[in-house]
């Protein structure tokens, strides 16, 4: 992961690489409301270490990680950058998907199955380990699933805040992220585009994630000018691409 926190970045996996002793943890076995800097994250002075509550270990950088991997990126592949962006967001969101089915009934102990538990209880126990390392509050609206598509917001990006207003939807690593993470819990193929950016001079991100059909009509849309508003209201009224 990369988590920002003013001037500071931090990256880590979701897969422990090793076995790591949360003191909090130790202390209260079933806390689950460790949603503070401090208490989610467990330093270790005498090796050198970061590890979160989930036992993954992290690393800290500079907010230049992110600029530095993004124009990196452009400087190797252009404007296919973004694409590729996209693809390592994917994977992460398809491992993750697996890291948090596992790690959510081990630290819920629920009998059900995650299935069955109400879908939005389970998606802000997903994402507030993100919140708590500084990638954005979000939004999620379900109330077009049926319809085949969904709506995310995502308050202060770490990649959009860090590049600021550059004109263009930056945040293609949390599309697909989505988009990953979504099609593993549904079992479904599901894409994802960023309709509506911080970097274009919006005050919040927002993301379209849904079936094949419905991101392509999006982006044809956005393409032809339309504005984050007017592709909600063609997809919400059923218009589809002729």
């Amino acid at each position: 992961m990369i988590v920002t926190s003013k001037n500071m970045l931090v990256t880590s996996t979701r897969e422990p690489a090793f076995k790591a002793e949360h003191a909090l943890k130790q202390k209260y076995p079933k806390k689950h409301d460790h949603y503070s800097f401090d208490d989610f994250f467990h330093f270790q002075p005498d090796t050198g270490t970061v590890s979160d509550w989930n036992e993954s270990r992290n690393i800290f950088a500079s907010e230049d990680f992110i600029i530095g991997l993004i124009e990196g990126l452009e400087e190797e592949v252009g404007t296919a950058s973004g694409v590729v962006m996209y693809s390592i967001g994917y994977e992460w969101g398809l491992r993750d998907a697996k890291f948090f089915q596992d790690w959510f009934q081990k630290e819920y102990q629920y009998e059900k199955k995650i299935s069955e538990i109400n879908s939005m209880y389970m998606l802000e126990a997903w994402w507030w380990p993100f919140t708590a390392q500084g990638w954005g509050n979000w939004e999620v609206d379900l109330s077009e699933q049926k319809n085949g598509f969904t709506f995310v917001n995502i308050f202060d990006s770490a990649v959009a805040r860090t590049l600021g207003d550059v004109g263009k939807p930056v945040c293609h690593l949390y599309a697909g992220l989505f988009a990953g993470f979504f099609s593993d819990m549904v079992k479904k193929p599901l894409s994802c585009i960023e309709i509506q950016c911080y970097s274009m001079g919006e005050t919040y991100c927002k993301f379209l994630l849904g079936k094949q059909d419905r991101i392509d009509a999006a982006a044809f849309w956005q393409n032809e000018g339309a504005t984050a508003r007017d592709i909600e209201k063609r997809l919400r009224n059923g218009e589809r691409l002729r």
